[in-house]
């Protein structure tokens, strides 16, 4: 539980999903001297929300603006946590609403499929008492590299669906689960890995990809939030008006997604990734990164 904790220190999350500090903890009382809920602070926020929602809803790595946002207003990491896994919600349900509607996705049809990742995301959020997260920390900035340069890379990727690899129910037996359940335990990049999933395994193009990875991203995280809810601390108030603007924000976002395609999911799915790796590997405070190495070398 040590190890889960310093990651709500890094900021790092997509809208994602970082429950991994839900069991076992009781929140503390004595937080509410620490800052105060004040106008201006729902406001910054609100706008932080705006902009993570857009980001978000188009290439992922929400919770890599909004906790670090959060943290910097005074918000102790605990509460930041699980008052980002309230709004994240809002994000992904938006967007997932606004491809629906757009005929991107077919709610009735993969509601399997995102039953799956919401167990998936339940099962995480347990195992994250008892499981530490520095192993996958040192890991994850490797894996957000290699899914960039794939993205970056890979020749012919476009919104036409291609070769499927994989039969969808093997997919949602095993895949959407087993990425269900690293959101729950851990959860940055999640978004990603679902992407690269859809358009390597399953042969979906760009925009198909991104439509169906929000729906997902929605059963995971809302997995670890439920677990949350019953073990953690959120800011309800905070909360809810962080997922206005995180509502607002998925909706500009996933239209211009859906008006531009590729052009537009392609590069900022690599920035994502890219900066989800570079703040994982520059965080002081995550065991094993390289700022917490450099740290120790100049006797920090």
């Amino acid at each position: 539980m040590r190890g889960n904790a310093t990651a709500l220190n890094s900021g790092c999350g997509t809208g994602n999903s970082v429950p991994q500090a839900a069991n076992n903890i009781t929140p503390s009382p004595e937080f509410l001297p620490v800052f105060e809920l004040t106008f201006q602070l729902f406001f910054i926020l609100f706008l932080v929300a705006i902009f993570a929602g857009f980001v978000d809803s188009i290439a992922g790595g929400g919770g890599l603006i909004v906790l670090p946002a959060m943290l910097i207003m005074g918000i102790p990491p605990l509460e930041a946590l699980g008052t980002n896994k309230l709004q994240a919600q809002f994000g992904s349900a938006s967007a997932t609403i606004a491809y629906a509607r757009k005929g991107h996705v077919n709610l009735r049809e993969q509601f399997p499929m995102a039953l799956m990742a919401l167990i998936g995301g339940m099962a995480g959020a347990f195992t994250a008492s008892f499981v530490p997260a520095d192993i996958l920390r040192a890991i994850m900035p490797f894996l957000l590299v290699a899914i960039a340069i794939y993205f970056a890379l890979k020749p012919n990727l476009s919104d036409i669906d291609s070769h499927r690899r994989i039969t969808p129910f093997l997919f949602g037996l095993t895949v959407v689960p087993l990425i269900g359940f690293y959101d729950g335990i851990f959860g940055p990049g999640a978004g990603s890995f679902y992407m690269l999933a859809f358009v390597g395994l399953a042969g979906f193009g760009m925009l198909k990809a991104t439509a169906h990875t929000k729906l997902l991203n929605f059963g995971s995280n809302f997995g670890g939030f439920l677990i949350f809810t019953l073990n953690g601390a959120i800011l309800w108030k905070l909360g809810l008006v962080m997922g206005l603007g995180q509502f607002l924000g998925a909706q500009v976002g996933s239209k211009l997604a859906m008006k531009n395609g590729a052009k537009i999911i392609r590069p900022l799915l690599v920035v994502s990734c890219i900066a989800m790796a570079a703040r994982l590997i520059l965080d002081t405070n995550a065991p094993y990164s390289l700022g917490w190495i450099i740290g120790k070398l100049s006797g920090g």
